[in-house]
């Protein structure tokens, strides 16, 4: 088991949140906490990178969508950006690689 670490920064297009670790029952809140204390503004870009994440379970998904929610409530846009091979699976399964839009990376996801 990793710890969940959330390293976050600035780009063009709006914040950029690096998630390492493991996004799970025991982490989740940590994610939403850092979620909810964003101020995201009209037209902005929310881009979660993911290519140090280790594992994630239905708490996690769960707040990836709440994450959308929040998004679109601003009339901003989250994105993923290198989605590990076992949480793309998940997400392709359940058809919410449909609701967000994926990047290879964080350099063409905040790609103006």
């Amino acid at each position: 088991m990793s710890p969940l670490k959330i390293a976050a920064r600035d780009a063009a297009t709006g914040p950029v949140l690096h998630i390492l670790g493991d996004l799970d029952y025991t982490t989740a809140h940590q994610l939403r906490e850092h979620l909810t204390a964003l101020a995201l503004q009209r037209g902005q870009r929310l881009v979660l990178d993911l290519a140090r994440l280790d594992f994630c379970d239905s708490s996690g998904i769960t707040v990836l969508i709440a994450a959308h929610n929040q998004a679109t409530a601003a009339h901003a846009t989250l994105v993923l950006a290198a989605v590990p091979d076992n949480t793309l699976r998940i997400l392709r399964i359940v058809g919410l690689d449909q609701l967000f839009p994926l990047y290879a990376d964080t350099t063409a996801a905040t790609s103006t």
